[in-house]
């Protein structure tokens, strides 16, 4: 999706200076033979793996009709942009992203429907997720496999003016810095626009503007799709990245028909280095309408007034093999919900143990374990399945520290199923003497009962780190 890409603009970036932990880990690169094209009807199971490959990851979206993705697979995005991030996503494209059920949800049929929507007032909404996994990476010297079957949204001419269906992958060190594009490498499986019966593949690297990739453009290929139009039946996306060729190899195929390839050499060092170095890679499904892309092909701004509203993109399912090479993750990252199915609420609650998160480090915790940190405004934790049972809590109690210089300060709230959402309980915080000088915080929160999705977000006046947590509980 070219978190930057401007047709061509320049764009400044000036990162903005926070304390951070980034931890590098090897990361070496993928990509092997085809499996075979996945017949072209109204449903099919994700493949069975076949012999010397291994299955690392898959949704089915099997899911009830009218059921959100899976929490524990996906985090879904919401608003105009990552909170501290650049405006519209990056790409000037003019939706908003909710998690309402008429733009995203299961269809009963086993297949996760994403359907754009206009608004009376003119205003466009979709929907964006990505998994909550980051560690997508191949084993050294082996092969990365990461394919999608999918229906493009079916439209065509001026009708679909705008419409920007996608499938693509962003470099782990790009959640929590949203600034760090293209340096952490993008690969955009499966990009389409405007109705046109064409698939494009395309790599985002180096920097921007120009660089190894040519920014803000990227090395791109693109073809019809086999056999009936990308609008009108569901083809395979796949994209491959082989460590075992000499040069390594990324390698892009429609319906197991390959049709772009960009080797290590073509990019070169540092840039190949500093995208595959890191500790791997997520996975994202959107629909976004306008944009620099769509507005590019098309010659003229889009959406316009001939676009029609409700059209879906339908994704039967998304998986990810490994072949040869060392050993590859197989389990998700400390990153994703705990064992054991979500958390009590009435328990303490370690920060670390996350689900999910937008900009937050972890650190030794002076008193014992670990701590989250680099805390400012728009970042947030997310936890999953938090069970606060029939009896509402009358406050909650959190763990914090601080060495936030003098004038700073901020709130650290509780909010329900969305980072964005009304907050149901917050208290305010400063300086606490250090950022390992811990002091135990009341804030009032309103009633809540069930099993919920828990937010701690974090909201300042200033951009500046304000506050650590350690750990956190409800009290009834």
């Amino acid at each position: 999706m070219r978190p930057y890409e401007l047709a061509g603009a320049t764009v400044v970036v000036a990162p903005a200076p926070r304390r951070r932990l980034l931890l590098v880990l090897s990361m070496i690169t993928v990509v092997v033979t085809i499996l075979a094209a996945v017949t072209v009807t109204a449903r099919a199971a994700v493949p069975p793996t076949p012999p010397g490959w291994s299955l690392v990851w898959s949704d089915d979206f099997t899911g009830a009709a009218g059921s959100p993705p899976s929490t524990s697979n996906w985090i879904v995005d919401t608003g105009t942009s990552y909170p501290g991030g650049p405006a519209n996503w990056g790409t000037g494209e003019i939706q908003t992203y909710t998690g309402n059920g008429a733009n995203i949800g299961h269809d009963g049929n086993g297949n996760l429907r994403i359907t754009a929507l206009r608004d009376a007032a003119g205003g466009w909404t979709s929907s964006r997720i990505e998994t909550v996994r980051t560690n997508f990476k191949p084993p050294s010297g082996g092969v990365l496999a990461i394919e999608g079957r999918i229906q493009m949204p079916n439209i065509t001419g001026a009708a679909a003016a705008g419409y920007w269906p996608a499938f693509w992958a962003l470099g782990a060190p790009f959640r929590g810095n949203h600034w760090n594009w293209p340096g952490i490498g993008e690969f955009d499986i499966m990009e389409n626009v405007n109705g046109i019966d064409s698939v494009w593949g395309v790599l985002h690297c180096g920097v921007a503007p120009g660089g190894p990739c040519n920014e803000f453009t990227g090395i791109g290929a693109s073809r019809t799709c086999p056999g009936a139009s990308c609008q009108s039946a569901f083809h395979t996306y796949r994209f491959e990245w082989d460590a075992g060729a000499s040069p390594q190899q990324l390698r892009w195929y429609v319906d197991g028909q390959h049709y772009h390839t960009v080797t290590q050499s073509q990019v070169g060092e540092p840039h190949w280095a500093n995208m595959t170095s890191h500790a791997g890679y997520f996975l994202l499904l959107n629909l976004a309408m306008g944009g620099a892309f769509p507005n590019a092909i098309a010659g003229s701004t889009t959406p316009t007034a001939a676009t029609v509203s409700g059209r879906s993109m339908l994704v039967d399912y998304v998986a990810v093999w490994s072949r040869g090479g060392g050993t590859v993750p197989t389990t998700p990252p400390v990153t994703t919900p705990p064992p054991g199915g979500g958390f009590d609420a009435y328990s303490t609650i370690q920060a670390e143990e996350f689900s999910a998160q937008n900009g937050v480090l972890t650190e030794a915790c002076s008193e014992g374990g670990q701590n989250i940190g680099g805390l400012r405004n728009g970042d947030w934790v997310r936890f999953d399945r938090v069970n606060f049972g029939a009896t509402p809590p009358r406050d909650f109690v959190a763990r914090v520290a601080s060495g936030a210089p003098g004038g700073v300060s901020g709130l650290v709230e509780v909010r329900l199923d969305s980072p964005t959402g009304s907050p149901i309980g917050s208290f305010a915080v400063a300086n606490t003497g250090g950022w390992q000088s811990w002091r135990s915080v009341p804030g009032n929160v309103s009633t809540v009962t069930g099993n919920r999705t828990v937010y701690l977000t974090f909201t300042s006046g200033q951009p500046e780190d304000f506050v650590n947590v350690n750990w956190f509980t409800f009290r009834r």
